[in-house]
């Protein structure tokens, strides 16, 4: 009897370790919906959980397709450690990182590497209004320090900083093209990011700061023309905000609590 119960006990963990060993890349897809409230999915999953591949998109609609949010495909190789504790993660995407990823850390806390991850532009109009009116156009990257990832309970704290640069940006709204290029700054301290707006370079004038606390977005900022571009600009100002007077200028009020 007890040869018996250690030779099911033997095939039983034979056969964890076969599943687990060829874990198919595309069971992760329920997962990452799962955990990012059914707004992003893994498509087109091909590979094992240890060593395989898909692109970044926005999980199915109710007609089952997938539309993906990033160029390329990202790739990612996993330690069979992590099964003991130690998370040991690469990603790559030659289209949208500037360099490989790396992920390192515990079951609860991670490190990221530094990088730069490319976005498009058109997928602010997902945002809602006035996004979508404005159609934003141009070349944003998202880049960041070494990044400190802690979980708890349901949510995750980061320390490091994140910088938003967006270049070359213009709207539907205007013929003036570029609109000009920004940088929004955000330096996080657990569940919290302060956050600073400016304008590099351009015709349309953009500033402000803010807070991000546990999600909740307060900014406080201002939007004006340039000189030369008021009467041009007119239409596009009046979508931001409403109109103030500040030393004799009229700007635009950018409120968001």
């Amino acid at each position: 009897m007890k040869r018996a119960v250690l030779w099911c006990a033997a095939v039983l963990l034979a056969a964890a370790l076969t599943v687990l060993a060829c874990f198919p890349a595309s069971w992760l897809a329920p997962l990452v919906e799962r955990q990012t409230g059914a707004r992003l999915t893994l498509g087109d999953a091909q590979g094992t959980l240890w060593r395989g591949s898909a692109f970044l998109g926005g999980a199915p609609g109710a007609g089952g397709a997938v539309t993906p949010l990033l160029p390329g495909r990202f790739a990612w190789r996993l330690s069979p450690l992590v099964l003991v504790g130690h998370v040991a993660l690469a990603l790559e995407n030659p289209l949208a990182l500037s360099q490989p990823v790396r992920i390192d850390g515990g079951w609860s806390q991670w490190q990221v590497s530094p990088a730069e991850l490319m976005l498009p532009a058109e997928g602010l109009a997902g945002l809602g209004a006035p996004l979508n009116t404005l159609a934003p156009s141009g070349v944003m990257r998202l880049s960041w320090t070494t990044l400190e990832l802690l979980r708890q309970q349901q949510t995750v704290a980061v320390n490091g900083r994140t910088v938003l640069a967006m270049t070359d940006m213009g709207s539907r709204m205007t013929p003036v093209k570029p609109l000009g290029s920004y940088e929004l700054a955000m330096d996080w301290h657990g569940q919290q990011a302060q956050l600073k707006l400016s304008t590099l370079r351009g015709a349309l004038l953009l500033s402000g700061s803010g807070a991000l606390d546990r999600g909740r977005l307060q900014f406080s900022g201002q939007a004006s023309a340039a000189n030369g571009y008021e009467e041009t600009l007119g239409n596009l100002l009046n979508l931001l905000g409403q109109r103030r007077m500040v030393g004799g200028k009229n700007i635009i009020a950018l409120e968001f609590k």
